[in-house]
């Protein structure tokens, strides 16, 4: 037994990743990285998440929730950035966490945040669906159930919309990161815009009377969830969170960055910046605009808001623009994604064809087509709001590691890892202050999100011991 638990703990030697993933070229800069984390971050949620998190957990205070989830996600942000500047390996942290605390915990930090690229290609893509339907809507043009909902959900055969988006960003990153990287850094201006526009025409339709009470009275909903008080914002803030967890993306690509040192860092931080003050605006302006009870299980409450208030050509404008930016949140969440089954399959923890990049541009495809095909097929079972819960309990496992990790990782900067110029402030309280606030926001998810979080581990931890300890590359090199 002792034998075991010394294999599972061996670490992986950084100067082996750095060798590993030399032949992704560093080709991303700090404005590609600040759009595919603004891409990501900002996302389908800015255009649906306010709306329901208002409706079901906080009311008008849908904003402190917005600030809470964006405080929580600050604080793992520095970790990440300290070690995406440290170790600019691909896989974020799973290589990371492989490195200081050994095969076994980098194994369930990388499989929480498979979960969470799986079904999150497969909810973007959703969410992309719904405000496109909406929007075609307004011009008289309804998708038939058949191709408009995932199997057996409402006469759904499959979400068609969905279906072409997910296959079409997939064409695009095969050909390589730099076309991607221009295409995202277009779209994210487009959506920014999008969403100012917004914000500057839902001002002229606030009605204060709307945001009182700011906080509702606290009750329990049908459901079992809280909504109103203190606790209700809590609920939203862990609803909200997954939100903020797009900075992932640009960890995951930290080998194909050009001087990590400073440009990881700057990403990191400052998308996450550009997010919350988005998200707090258009949280805002929304539940200003209607009670915050009028966008009960509504999946496009910023198209709704402004044709109900008189606005429908700025709504068919606006929505025109956020649906071609959601394509941006797509391309980070598969690059990230495919960067992460890489990662996997270059350590023989998966089948090593997933390690394997093009002869041409040395890029990740096998990766990318296994990425693909399962983002479909999730998104062809499951509906937007059940995917919605189950994005944030894996990302949360691995930021909680990722915490945790600073405090092994410290001592060995300047020896055999490098010192990087940035690094995570307030040591040694700021790392602890991530971890639990990361903990806290997980014990605040839905039942049913642990619940299947817990069944991923489960499966993970079976994979891990049936086929990863037996074909990892680390297990040959000892």
């Amino acid at each position: 037994m002792r034998q075991l638990f010394t294999r599972m703990l061996q670490k992986e030697d950084p100067s082996v990743y750095e060798d590993k993933d030399s032949h992704l070229k560093r080709v991303l800069g700090v404005k590609d990285f600040l759009a595919l984390g603004v891409g990501t971050i900002v996302s389908t949620t800015i255009f649906t998440l306010p709306g329901v998190v208002a409706a079901d957990h906080a009311g008008p205070a849908v904003a402190l929730s917005c600030l809470g989830a964006a405080i929580v996600a600050g604080l793992v942000a520095f970790a990440y950035a300290e070690m995406a500047a440290a170790m600019p390996f691909a896989g974020s942290a799973y290589s990371w966490i492989n490195v200081v605390f050994g095969e076994v915990f980098g194994w369930i930090a990388g499989w929480a945040l498979l979960a969470e690229y799986f079904i999150a290609v497969a909810f973007v893509a959703s969410g992309l669906s719904a405000n496109l339907r909406g929007l075609l809507a307004s011009f008289g043009l309804v998708v038939p159930n058949a191709l408009a909902n995932p199997f057996g959900h409402n006469g759904g055969v499959m979400d068609l919309i969905a279906t072409v988006v997910i296959l079409l960003v997939a064409w695009l990153l095969s050909r390589g990161v730099s076309e991607a990287a221009r295409v995202e850094n277009i779209l994210v201006v487009l959506k920014v815009l999008a969403i100012l526009a917004f914000i500057a025409i839902g001002l002229t339709a606030i009605h204060p009377s709307n945001y009182t009470p700011f906080i509702p009275a606290y009750h329990v909903n049908a459901d079992g969830s809280s909504f109103g008080g203190w606790k209700g914002i809590y609920a939203g803030m862990s609803t909200i969170f997954l939100a903020y967890i797009g900075f992932d993306s640009i960890a995951a690509n930290s080998a194909e960055a050009k001087n990590p040192e400073k440009t990881m860092p700057r990403g990191i931080i400052g998308s996450l910046i550009v997010a919350v003050i988005l998200f707090m605006a258009v949280s805002l302006v929304l539940v200003g605009m209607f009670k915050y009870s009028a966008y009960a299980g509504n999946a496009e409450p910023v198209g709704w808001a402004l044709r109900e208030s008189g606005h429908r050509l700025a709504a068919t404008v606006i929505e025109s623009v956020a649906v071609i930016g959601m394509f941006t949140a797509l391309i980070g969440m598969m690059m990230a994604g495919s960067r992460l089954l890489y990662s996997f399959g270059r350590d023989g923890m998966l089948p090593k064809t997933l390690g394997k990049l093009t002869a041409k541009k040395g890029q990740p495809n096998h990766a990318l087509l296994v990425l693909t095909v399962i983002g479909v097929i999730i998104g062809a079972l499951f509906p937007f709001d059940f995917l919605s819960q189950l994005i944030s309990a894996g990302t949360l496992i691995a930021f909680m590691f990722v915490s945790l990790g600073i405090y092994r990782l410290r001592p060995r900067e300047g020896k055999d890892i490098a010192d990087p110029a940035f690094k995570m402030p307030w040591y040694p309280v700021m790392p602890a202050l991530a971890f639990i606030g990361a903990l806290i926001v997980f014990l605040g998810l839905d039942i049913q999100a642990k619940l299947y979080s817990g069944v991923w581990f489960i499966i993970g931890l079976i994979v891990y011991l049936v086929y990863g300890m037996h074909h990892s590359v680390l297990d040959k090199q000892k």
